[in-house]
This record gives C-alpha cells, structure tokens and sequence, in this order.
C-alpha cells in the first residue's frame, strides 16, 4: 500500500458537525474531510459513506485514508453516524428500516445545500454503506449522482447474513449478537458532552435484539422486500460501480446488478474476501480509490475519464488456487467483459453418472446415458472444511476460507469427470440439475462443484445450499413429498475459476452443511438418479492483458495510531471420541 501525501488540494478537517433530521430535534454525528478552500467561493462534490460504526474509533482507521485521499483530489467527502448509533441522537431497532432510508436521503439533500458543495452528491459504502448506499439510492434523492457499492446486496433474503437458498446461516446468529452490543455502545463525550449517559441508557433501555425479528421471517415476505432492491431495478437512476470479492458471500450481487439496473454501470471482482478491492485479502489488491475517483470525477464532475469505455465487467480469473483455510496470494489474471450478460459465455454440458462426469450430447435435456440410484445420508460434521458463508478480507484475519475438500468429499456423492486435455475457464454461474428422492418433507441439499489436482487436493470453486421446500420459491414453499422423485435446479455461487490440464472436475453433493448452516429438522436420506452440470465457459478475449487494474494500491494518510495487540483469528475443531461430539470454536 503506497501512501500519498502530495494531492492536487491540500484539506482540512472538521471533527464533528450537527446534521439536523427534519421534523424532529434529533441530529445525526459527521466528520467532514474537504478541499483547504471548500466554501461559497469553491463548491466541491460531496461524497457521503454513512454507517452505525462509531466514526471516532471503530471504522477510523479504514475511513481517514480513503476519505482524506478523496478530500485531496477536490470533494469533500463525509462520515455520518446513523441515527441511533455512534455519536447520534435517537434510536436504531434494526437494519435498513425506512427510517435509516430516508435518513439517509435527507442527509444528501442537506450535503448539496452546503456553502462547500456544488450540489452533486455521491455514496460510498463497504457492506452496511454499501447496502444502504443502494437502498438510498433507490429513493431517488435529486443531488445523488452516482453509488459505488462494495460488498453488498440487491435482495435482502436470498443473499444477506440471515439465510442462503432458504436455509439458515449461523452468521445471523453471530452477526446479530455482535451487532446487538454494538449498538448498545454510548456516545463519546467529548463529541456529545454531558447527554452522553443519557443517549447511552436510551439505547439500552430500548434494545431490541433483532435475532428474534429475523428467525420470525422465514420465508421471502415484506419484511425482506422492503430494502431489497431487485424488487424494482428501475428505482435506481443514479450511476453505480459495484465491487466484490470472490470469496465474499455477495459476489453473486455484481453480477446481478450488471445484468438488470438500467442505468451506466460497472462491476469489479477480486480474489478477495469482505473489504474494499484496496485493502483486501489475498492480493492482488486493486488500485481502487484512483479508480473511484475517476468514476466520480465522471459523474459528480463531468469530466470524461474514459472509464465507462472499458470492460463493463472485469474480474479476477483465479488458478491453481490453493487447498488451504488461509492463503496470503490468489494465483491468477485480470479479464474483462463489455458487457453482461455477456454473449461470449457457453454453456457446456456434463451428465451425472455412476460417480462419473461425461460430456453430455446435446444442448438440452442431456442426461447420462446409464440410470443411476445413489444415496447418502451425510454425517452432520459435512461442511467443516467449508469456512465461512462471510470471510472478512481485511487484515488477514485468520482461516476464514474454504480448505481442502477431501474431508467433505468422503462424506457426500461425488461424481468426478476424466482428467481434463486442454486448460477449461468459466465466468458466472454454475448450474446443477439433479433429479433426486428424498425420505423427509424438509431437506437440504449442499452442492459443491470442486477443482481436483493430480495429486487428489480439492479445492472448491463454487457451491450453493437449497432447502428443498424453496426448490420453486422463497415465497410460497412446498415440501418434498418423501420418495417422490423430482429434477430441482441448483445455480451455485458466480466465480471466475481456471481449471488446470489434467486436473478434474468434481461435483459433490451432501445432506448436511456445518457449521455454515443449521442443521435440518431430522436426519435425511437422499437418492440422486442423475442429472446435469453446466457450466459458463469463457472463451479467451484479446485485451484482457491489456485492463487498467494497479499493482500498487495508492491510499490517503492514514489517522495516527498505536497498536496495543495485533488481530488475530484462530478456529478449533475438537471432537470428543467417546460420545462423537464436534465443537468448533472461532477466537
């Protein structure tokens, strides 16, 4: 990470300023980081990155570069505490209610009425900034020119903390009790003076442990609607760059969003896990705040960077990934799609034999030539090489990311195609279609599809969970009829992923996937009679070598800090031999 400290403008500082909220004496908290001469005489752009993370410690470190570098190349650019949290009066009951909305759209329409600001008004946010950032968005506020979203979501139920492909993620639990005592954190007094004990006992008096809310909203119904963007891909007007990683669980997000906004638009994916492309891990990061601010410099300033001619897409094409729960570098290139869907992409077929993979005749409706009945009732311990549905992709934080396969592999039906003759890319999803029994009216499915190496190493390239009872719908649910058999469509996470010359590709499919999920009401056996894998071929585009990407991220002058103890993740896996039980404890 290059710091830069010569910038076109040099910037000051406002510590804390009132945003007043309207119709109400309550104020929102922000910290202002603007041009030396920003006032009536020189207007700038305003970006606003608005969050319920205390501004004067808890994201400090992250924001002061980002926001002093965006600051010195002419905007100014500001931290806002929503309300309820950090520094900020009033009260916060859960995430992306229409109150923090709307908050959010009159914070932008008091930025453009400011001596400073021009009146053009941009959003930034990493994961709640960046879902809110849509969401605001959404509601059309005049001044908001342009979104960059990084690691977020369009659909708050189908791809969000709470659950994944109708089942239940165990990040709901853990995000939400973590969340819980963030929130009950007091104001600083030196920023709200003496009320500050006063805010503090408000908000624990009136805690709401949101858990419960979410564990009562099962199904895909208004309580997830509402925020979830795709529910109207016409609301948004402003321009949007989103960004992602692919080890990060709304990936999927991007591509999605390129594919159904209707506004100019940019996608960007790395290798990396949950963070901004700058400071993600592994590398290669990405040169992303010169990035952003030519995507701001075309929308908030009118300026022709160049940047909306080139790829509308560029993502990272990972190889020889390795088989292991932490890994510092991911192996691969840069490549890049004009558009997306993109044209380019074909669809190559594999029919499910009897453990095999073959080339499948045909365009559709292939299935293997031989009928095949195998079953499995996967032990509960299936998933635990499976890390994180959410690894946080900053810091390095600890062995976040999926391992070595071979474990889960022995515990489900795996059918592995021959070794493959000529180097095979994909970019998008990949689709599974089993034709399948199972003997309970609820069970899960967990599908993998796996890259293995010559020397039998596993590596997951991509995957996805399905209660089967959501096999239609999110909405309307329907359970299985036990030993009715019945072809069910699984679409496995979006990936760019090379799979080497005379390495294999697997799919393996379980009944069970902890500790990433909650287990199934009853203990399930499933009978796969065959079925089909997909997948998005990429054919090579010449100026692929050729991207704008960065090899030595520039960012901002960090904040002065000293450090006490550094961060550190470990995971434990211990099992008692005598009763069989598996705990797995993250510290």
């Amino acid at each position: 990470m290059r710091v830069v400290t010569d910038l076109p403008h040099r910037i000051r500082e406002i510590e804390n300023t009132w945003v007043p909220l309207p119709g109400t004496p309550e104020r929102m908290a922000a910290r202002i980081f603007l041009p030396e001469d920003a006032g009536p005489t020189h207007r700038y752009p305003a970006i606003l990155e608005y969050l319920p993370y205390r501004k004067r410690d808890f994201t400090a470190l992250r924001d002061t570069p980002m926001h002093r570098y965006f600051a010195g190349h002419g905007y100014v650019s500001v931290r806002i505490d929503m309300r309820g949290s950090g520094d900020s009066d009033g009260l916060m009951t859960d995430e992306y209610l229409p109150q923090e909305l709307q908050d959010g759209k009159d914070a932008i329409a008091w930025l453009a009425e400011q001596p400073w600001c021009d009146g053009n008004v941009g959003i930034i946010g990493n994961s709640w900034g960046g879902f809110n950032g849509l969401q605001i968005a959404a509601l059309r506020p005049p001044a908001l020119k342009a979104v960059i979203t990084s690691c977020s979501t369009d659909d708050r139920y189908a791809n969000d903390m709470h659950y994944t492909g109708g089942t239940l993620l165990t990040d709901m639990l853990d995000w939400g009790t973590s969340f819980w005592t963030w929130i009950a954190r007091p104001p600083d007094p030196p920023i709200v003076g003496d009320r500050w004990r006063e805010l503090w006992m408000a908000r624990l008096e009136n805690l709401n442990f949101m858990v419960d809310d979410w564990l009562r909203h099962q199904r895909r119904d208004a309580f997830w609607k509402q925020g979830s963007i795709n529910e109207d891909w016409s609301s948004i007007q402003a321009a949007v760059f989103a960004v992602g990683g692919w080890l990060d669980g709304y990936s999927d997000a991007i591509p999605r969003l390129l594919a159904n906004l209707k506004v100019p638009r940019l996608g960007l994916i790395g290798p990396w896990a949950h963070a901004y492309p700058h400071l993600g891990t592994p590398s290669p990061q990405f040169d992303f705040l010169p990035e952003a601010v030519r995507f701001w410099d075309q929308w908030l300033k009118g300026r022709d960077t160049g940047i909306m001619r080139e790829p509308m897409l560029r993502a990272w094409m990972q190889e020889k990934t390795p088989a292991r729960s932490f890994y510092e570098v991911s192996p691969g290139r840069w490549v890049g799609e004009t558009e997306w869907p993109s044209p380019r992409i074909e669809t190559r077929r594999f029919g499910l034999g009897d453990g095999t993979l073959l080339p499948a005749a045909g365009k559709t409706g292939a299935t293997h030539d031989n009928p095949i009945e195998r079953t499995n009732r996967s032990p509960q311990l299936t998933g635990l090489v499976g890390g994180e549905w959410c690894p946080f992709g900053s810091g390095g934080r600890g062995p976040e990311f999926p391992g070595d396969q071979r474990e889960d592999d022995g515990r489900s039906l795996t059918f592995d195609s021959a070794p493959l003759t000529e180097r095979l890319e994909i970019l998008g999803a990949t689709v599974v279609e089993l034709e399948l029994a199972v003997d309970r009216p609820e069970a899960f499915v967990a599908v993998r599809l796996n890259d293995v190496g010559p020397d039998g190493t596993s590596v997951r390239a991509a995957y996805a969970v399905l209660n089967l009872s959501h096999r239609d719908s999110h909405e309307q649910v329907r359970p299985m009829t036990p030993g009715h058999r019945e072809r069910v469509r699984v679409q496995l996470t979006d990936i760019a992923w090379a799979f080497e010359a005379g390495h294999r590709l697997r799919v393996a499919v379980s009944t069970t996937y902890w500790p990433m999920i909650w287990p199934s009401p009853e203990e399930v056996t499933l009978t796969v009679f065959g079925g089909e894998l997909l997948l998005p071929v990429r054919p090579s585009r010449p100026g692929d070598e050729d991207l704008r990407v960065g090899v030595d991220p520039e960012t901002g002058q960090p904040a002065d800090f000293t450090v006490v103890e550094p961060p550190r993740l470990e995971r434990e896996i211990r099992t008692e031999a005598m009763t069989g039980e598996t705990v797995v404890a993250n510290y």
